[in-house]
């Protein structure tokens, strides 16, 4: 039986002296969306950082069977791309230019780019229809123009484990369809495993295989999303008042006023 994507026992963070995750246990399987939700401060972010190789995690995180501790920089960029909520973005850098840092993890250091480096580049500028913004600048582009770019950078590692924190929080709602739609169709097609935090529940709920609600840093659910997004699960922990309403593909959830 093939080893999980992702797996993460007993994980434990501290920060500046507080304890942000708590003893988390996360299993994703190859090819499954999952996203985590959660109050802020629940430690969302935090444990993506984790998975990402971003923070010390000991033993407790396994990408695809082998300890995350054990695998070289180089070696897990080649398995596992981050696409950051606000990534930085240098002054002046074309869109090219800017995807192709995907290629380091196989560029020798002082080496240059190779001509296969290139063809993988253009082949996911074509795939997510940027080809023909090669050349502009990052900063003339739209909002959902830069996440696709983001994504693009990502998905020219060759890493098979997407790492998406908030990936539409600075969208409007055509373009958060527009770029949630595309991960989807490509993780279909190439069998990529993803791993998401979403604020808007409706959105992850539609999207994910499976929904894993943190809270004060620790898994108070994980299952399908309508297990999980309960009327009353989330006037526990987020303490709202909502309706959740059935949709054609995963609970809508709505805010009502309190009385």
């Amino acid at each position: 039986m093939d080893a999980p994507a992702i797996e993460v026992r007993d994980l434990h963070v501290t920060l500046g002296g507080a304890t942000i995750l708590a003893g988390v246990d996360l299993t994703v399987s190859t090819g499954e969306w999952v996203t985590v939700i959660g109050p802020n401060g629940a430690g969302k972010s935090t444990l993506l950082r984790a998975v990402g190789g971003l923070l010390a995690t000991g033993s407790a995180v396994a990408i695809s069977g082998t300890p995350l501790r054990s695998m070289r920089p180089r070696e897990r960029a080649r398995v596992v791309a981050t696409v950051a909520q606000s990534p930085a973005v240098p002054a002046g850098m074309s869109v090219l230019d800017y995807v192709l840092l995907g290629r380091t993890p196989y560029i020798p250091p002082l080496g240059r780019e190779s001509a296969a480096d290139l063809a993988v580049v253009h082949e996911v500028l074509d795939r997510l229809d940027l080809a023909a913004f090669h050349g502009r600048e990052l900063a003339t582009l739209s909002g959902g123009e830069r996440q696709r770019v983001f994504l693009a950078r990502a998905l020219a590692q060759g890493a098979t484990l997407l790492l998406l924190d908030e990936p539409t929080s600075a969208l409007d709602i055509g373009h958060q369809q527009e770029v949630l739609e595309l991960v989807d169709q490509l993780r279909r097609e190439h069998a990529l495993t993803v791993l998401a935090t979403m604020h808007d529940l409706s959105i992850a709920g539609e999207y994910a295989d499976r929904l894993v609600l943190l809270a004060d840093g620790r898994v108070v659910a994980d299952g399908p999303p309508a297990e999980v997004l309960t009327e009353e699960l989330l006037a526990t922990h987020y303490r709202a008042r909502v309706r959740v309403i059935p949709g054609e593909h995963g609970p809508l959830v709505v805010p009502v006023r309190p009385y």
